[in-house]
């Protein structure tokens, strides 16, 4: 086995001994999710389950339950008597909700935002247009709430609960869509909508366009107009990417 200096304990680094098995697992799952998709050990680098135990301090069964995970979404292999080998980004669940949050916890966070608003921009559209023309009368009516939130949230400068407004709106109009496919993208816009506000990449006060756009969103649903409902879900995946690249510094070309 070639071993990853990477992998040294860390001095000091024991984990709350009163913390419940649940949460040791999703502790490390994210750290090491992050340090491996962030590029903090090369593809085709392996280390062992004990390396692992020795750095977070936890128990055989955490470490097991971790990598199992990571290996679930393609990010490492496990082989006996070779150990856990890091696998090329190219073999990683790249739509895994789960691969998305990691990256975003990396220094990979710019690139990973711009190819997500770029998926976001092919999807999310195409369902407002499809939910203008299918969405139930529930839908209809969850989209407006959701809008409603928003507009009570955004302008007192509530992010977080704006946040989980914002994700039920675009949630539902996936959903409103009637296509499985596209309804199975919510998870991952709700990470994108997620890391742009735990990451500071959101202003402390919602554009007061974003929302209006979204109102416009809601009404074409409403109004079963798929044209217009299309083209001002174009203009908020793209209004947010544009607020983002001005943040990072990252951009299309």
């Amino acid at each position: 086995m070639r071993p990853v200096g990477w992998f040294r304990p860390r001095c000091g680094h024991q984990w709350d001994d009163g913390a419940v098995t649940s949460s040791l697992h999703h502790r490390v799952l994210d750290r090491l999710g992050a340090e491996l998709t962030g590029g903090a050990v090369p593809a085709g680098s392996t280390f062992s389950t004990e390396s692992l135990m020795e750095r977070y301090g936890v128990s055989r069964t955490i470490a097991r339950e971790a990598l199992k995970v990571l290996e679930q979404n393609g990010v490492v292999t496990s082989r006996r008597r070779v150990g856990v080998t890091v696998m090329p980004e190219s073999e990683w669940a790249a739509l895994s909700p789960l691969v998305v949050r990691w990256w975003l916890e990396s220094p990979q966070r710019p690139r990973q935002l711009r190819e997500l608003s770029e998926l976001r921009g092919g999807v999310e559209p195409v369902a407002a247009g499809l939910a203008a023309t299918r969405a139930t009368d529930d839908q209809r009516s969850a989209i407006s709430a959701a809008v409603m939130g928003m507009s009570r949230t955004g302008p007192r400068g509530d992010l977080e609960t704006y946040l989980q407004h914002d994700i039920a709106f675009h949630r539902t109009v996936l959903e409103a869509s009637g296509n499985a496919g596209l309804a199975s993208f919510a998870p991952l816009v709700a990470e994108a909508l997620s890391g742009r506000t735990h990451h500071d990449l959101m202003p402390p006060v919602p554009e007061p366009q974003a929302i209006r756009w979204h109102f416009a969103v809601a009404e074409a649903i409403a109004l079963g107009d798929a044209a217009e409902a299309e083209r001002v879900m174009r203009a908020i995946v793209g209004e947010a990417q544009e607020a983002m690249e001005q943040v990072t510094g990252d951009s299309r070309d």
